[in-house]
């Protein structure tokens, strides 16, 4: 029997609808990560993109455990000197509550050229409402 690998115009992505409200980021940023990669897929491939498309609404409403709220700390640094840069999760949420998802999936996909493409596929809305109705995205209980 021979391994079946996936080629790049062979998979079809499907579209994925998930509410963020109440549930904890951690925990739902590695069932997101999981989905994009495609690994919940029988025809995953490492170097092929199989994952499918995943919209996130209402995430503004994530939980943090704990004291990460004033403890949990994003910093950037801008290519300018003295340009460091540190933002906590409180005031992450206030003004990009987007972002908080996007950087907790980010960095649990792969360091490569291919995460960067997985990662466009992923779809953050503060909000409950989202422009994808046209893609007929499927409600998924996290």
């Amino acid at each position: 029997m021979k391994t079946y690998m996936a080629k790049p115009g062979e998979i079809t992505a499907k579209w994925y609808l998930v509410d963020a409200e109440g549930k904890v980021l951690g925990r739902l940023a590695t069932k997101i990560a999981t989905i994009l990669m495609g690994k919940h897929r029988p025809e995953y491939t490492p170097h092929v993109d199989t994952g499918d498309f995943v919209i996130v609404v209402n995430a503004e409403k994530i939980r943090l455990t704990g004291k990460k709220w004033t403890d949990k700390q994003y910093d950037w640094y801008t290519g300018y000197p003295g340009g460091h840069k540190v933002i906590s999760a409180e005031r992450m949420r206030q003004k990009h509550p987007d972002k908080i998802i996007c950087e907790a999936v980010r960095r649990m996909l792969p360091k490569n050229r291919l995460a960067r493409h997985m990662l466009r596929k992923l779809k953050v809305y503060a909000g409950p409402d989202h422009p994808h109705q046209a893609q007929k995205p499927e409600k998924l209980d996290l």
